[in-house]
């Protein structure tokens, strides 16, 4: 009789008999995830699928935590997140999938970033990073916090590998000045666009590109070329429905699936690619061919918590305040000043952190594995963190000092 009871109750919830769950953890927007579980559905008809969205940081942290949930899989962007987990040791073993199968973590599609805007929109594009700094877009430029974002955090580090440590912060200290926002993750930017909170974005070409006719996007220069990444977890309930999945992403089907307008992406398969080179921007295809640079994502990974925090510390967290000395600075520029400026601009895009040492607390910390830029309850990373916070404000205090005796000087 109990029986009989729980083959009514399935029929009545709709649960096929013999299913077993599928779960993933991404970063990716269910507009995107959405097509592959319909892919996924078709073939596998009396299996179900559950996907769970969150921003890359919060994925790689519940993860590092025990994969309490016994989620099978982690789709995202963000090549560091894999390196970090991969650190830490939890992906499946090498023979999950067996001899024939995929590995524990596969590359399924190839992304780089650069920035976007609205298609009817007047205001010129800029055309370089550099002109991202330009007066015409105060107020105007629209970027996601990398300690909420994985692929903003990869955006950042792009700039710190091809600019060098510190003329990749001066650079971003001196766009703080240009910034309208930062959105609280890296979907809220083409939304923001399409909304008209601001004009410009910065993000990863498909969350531009799966949004249609309504906006436009343009590389930067020079470019880096990454691959976006699916890895079986350990701890899942169901491994061998994990390989079939990842092996259905790799499959002829999968990767055209990815040019799929939701999607946007571009598939990892060379002999795919060439099928329907036509519709591959030429700058990726370009660069495929001939890199101008490797991105590294083992130096991302070894300073990950370093460039979140820093970034929080200097950008993030004194935004207002920041933004308002460059409104300043610009204005006594505008009004003849020259090399009286120029502390002024040093002490605006100094970050007071080396290369180096940022490696090195974030282990001497034991913050080399987190990507989280909150403090913990140990003492060593709240002292670090102050330190930071009061070396900051002491260089924004110097070119406030600065700012107002050359302002006092040409009201005189």
């Amino acid at each position: 009789m109990r029986r009989l009871w729980i083959l009514l109750l399935m029929v009545l919830f709709g649960t096929p008999l013999g299913a077993k769950d599928l779960t993933i953890l991404t970063s990716f927007p269910s507009d995107m995830t959405d097509v592959f579980e319909s892919l996924w559905q078709d073939a596998r008809p009396r299996t179900r699928i559950q996907v769970l969205n969150k921003n890359t940081i919060s994925a790689v942290e519940e993860i590092q935590q025990g994969n309490a949930r016994a989620f099978d899989l982690f789709w995202a962007s963000s090549p560091e997140a894999f390196v970090l987990l991969g650190r830490d040791d939890r992906f499946a073993d090498a023979a999950v999938c067996g001899p024939e199968g995929p590995a524990p973590i596969e590359a399924f599609a190839v992304s780089s970033v650069g920035w976007s805007r609205r298609s009817d929109s007047t205001l010129f594009m800029p055309g370089s990073w550099n002109d991202l700094l330009l007066p015409v877009y105060r107020d105007r430029v629209a970027m996601a916090r990398p300690a909420r974002s994985g692929t903003m955090h990869l955006l950042v580090e792009q700039l710190l590998q091809v600019r060098g440590w510190d003329e990749g912060w001066a650079y971003l200290l001196e766009l703080a000045g240009n910034l309208s926002t930062l959105t609280a993750r890296s979907h809220g930017v083409p939304d923001g666009l399409i909304n008209r909170r601001f004009d410009i974005g910065l993000m990863i070409d498909f969350l531009s590109t799966s949004r249609g006719e309504a906006l436009q996007f343009k590389y930067g220069r020079p470019m880096m070329t990454f691959s976006a990444q699916i890895g079986i977890l350990k701890g899942g309930t169901n491994p061998d429905l994990a390989c079939a999945f990842v092996e259905m992403l790799l499959s002829r089907s999968g990767q055209l699936a990815l040019r799929h307008p939701n999607v946007s992406r571009i598939p990892i398969d060379a002999q795919i690619r060439a099928e329907i080179s036509a519709t591959i921007p030429p700058e990726i295809t370009a660069d495929l061919k001939l890199p101008w640079l490797e991105y590294d994502p083992e130096l991302s990974a070894d300073r990950y918590w370093a460039v979140n925090a820093l970034f929080d510390l200097m950008i993030a967290d004194v935004l207002v305040e920041r933004r308002a000395l460059w409104r300043r600075y610009h204005a006594l520029k505008n009004q003849g000043f020259g090399a009286e400026l120029d502390r002024v601009h040093q002490l605006l895009t100094k970050v007071p952190i080396s290369e180096r040492a940022a490696t090195e607390v974030s282990y001497s910390a034991a913050t080399g594995l987190r990507p989280s830029v909150q403090p913990a309850t140990g003492s060593d990373e709240r002292k670090l963190l102050d330190g930071w916070r009061q070396e900051i404000r002491a260089l924004l205090a110097l070119a406030a000092a600065d700012l107002e005796a050359l302002e006092t000087s040409r009201d005189e």
